[in-house]
């Protein structure tokens, strides 16, 4: 175990790493499906790229959902640990698959782990830091995802047909990770202080839609959904939507990089501020200009410098607004249900994540993208506003919160 001390710096790193594992992973199916229709391995065709890459988002919703309650019951330590085991394990085997049915199999299972990773690693994060910076808990820790998907890209360039080579990486680096975290990651005090408790005094995965709860998790839970459809739906579909609205190629693939370097941008800034001035207000101001900034990308920028501005902005402001709810969760639910209420959080957000590039899809396919594609994300986000709106003040948020102890 680790010294006092030193645990905030090696909960910080861990829990960084292994979201960057999901970031990671997300690319690497991305970048072997061309490859494995191009090459017909295994006998794959569309339907069955399709039918893998959506298994693999329901493997990471339902894990999600049903290990966040057993982060409540058996701890955070042991069942992050054993989340990143079960993904490198079946990420190592994935490219050993003897059939399209296989590979998918192995795919739901690592998502299983993945799944609960980023919701127990951000419980960990707001656990082992002071209350009044729990945003910046949550936002620093969710740049690992985007640095996780940069790295994975640059090593699909070099692998380019060694697909493989993109499994082995992601589960071997897993593999590594989990000792590591055995040696240095701490148990958290918040959790082992709930634990304490009488039973009489804990709060369970009923209570979540009991009368103390059930607004707060209506709220966070279509926030979340809301913010990864918009998410999900931007990275897969940006590139096409420009294209259809007349934006050369190489302009269209360059403004996916500019949006995802705003996230990285939005993700620190949204944290710093939110710590100070309260995450409810910044996830209004956030989703609301995410809103205005959408629909502004429905009109034809003849600009360059114009148009990358304002796809920077809408980086910055719509891929950090959803993780802001993360970071009103940790705060406004008790450490006994702090993890289930994570997972949750997470699990209805995945469910946004399969519905966005479905429907953008549908959009691009019936010729109707631009300038639709647009004014429907716009609207999510304003309803990802109406969300955060339903929130109501004076719950435990604010450094007003009692802090969790760091050691």
């Amino acid at each position: 175990m680790t010294t006092t001390s030193s645990r905030p710096v090696w909960t910080a790193v861990l829990c960084w790493l292994t979201v960057l594992l999901e970031g990671y992973d997300l690319v690497a199916l991305g970048a072997t499906i061309p490859t494995l229709l191009k090459s017909g391995y295994l006998g794959f065709t569309a339907a069955g790229a399709t039918a893998v890459a959506t298994v693999s988002l329901v493997g990471v919703a339902v894990g999600a959902a049903c290990l966040g309650p057993l982060t409540d019951r058996f701890g955070r330590r042991v069942m992050l640990i054993g989340s990143v085991l079960l993904f490198s394990v079946f990420t190592l085997l994935t490219p050993v698959a003897s059939s399209v049915a296989m590979f998918g199999v192995f795919r739901f299972v690592a998502g299983l782990g993945l799944g609960a990773c980023m919701p127990v690693a951000l419980t960990v994060m707001s656990e082992n830091l002071p209350a009044r910076r729990r945003a910046s808990a949550s936002t620093f820790t969710m740049t690992g995802y985007h640095v996780g998907a940069v790295l994975t890209s640059i090593l699909a360039l070099y692998a380019k047909e060694d697909w493989h080579v993109l499994f082995y990486g992601g589960g071997i680096a897993g593999l590594v990770a989990v000792p590591l975290m055995w040696w240095k990651l701490p148990e958290s005090a918040a959790y082992l202080a709930a634990r304490e408790q009488p039973e009489t005094e804990r709060v369970g995965l009923r209570d979540l839609l009991g009368a103390r709860f059930r607004r707060i998790s209506i709220a966070v839970w279509t926030g979340s959904f809301m913010g990864l459809l918009l998410v999900y739906g931007l990275n897969t579909w940006l590139p096409q939507l420009m294209r259809t609205a007349g934006y050369p190629i190489s302009t269209s693939i360059t403004l996916l990089l500019v949006l995802n370097i705003g996230a990285v941008l939005g993700l620190v800034l949204a944290g710093t501020i939110a710590d100070r001035f309260g995450i409810r207000p910044i996830a209004r101001i956030w989703f609301g200009a995410g809103a205005v900034l959408l629909a502004a990308l429905s009109l034809k920028i003849g600009n360059a410098f114009v148009l990358n501005a304002v796809v920077l902005l809408t980086g910055v402001f719509v891929f950090s607004a959803q993780v802001l709810i993360y970071g009103y969760v940790a705060q406004a639910f008790p450490a006994q249900a702090r993890g289930t209420a994570l997972g949750l959080t997470s699990a209805v957000g995945r469910l946004g994540s399969i519905l966005g590039p479905f429907v953008t899809g549908a959009l691009v396919t019936a010729g109707v993208a631009y300038p639709w594609g647009f004014y429907f994300f716009a609207v999510v986000a304003a309803f990802g506003l109406v969300a955060v709106l339903m929130l109501r003040g004076g719950t435990r948020e604010s450094s007003r919160l009692t802090p969790v102890s760091a050691g």
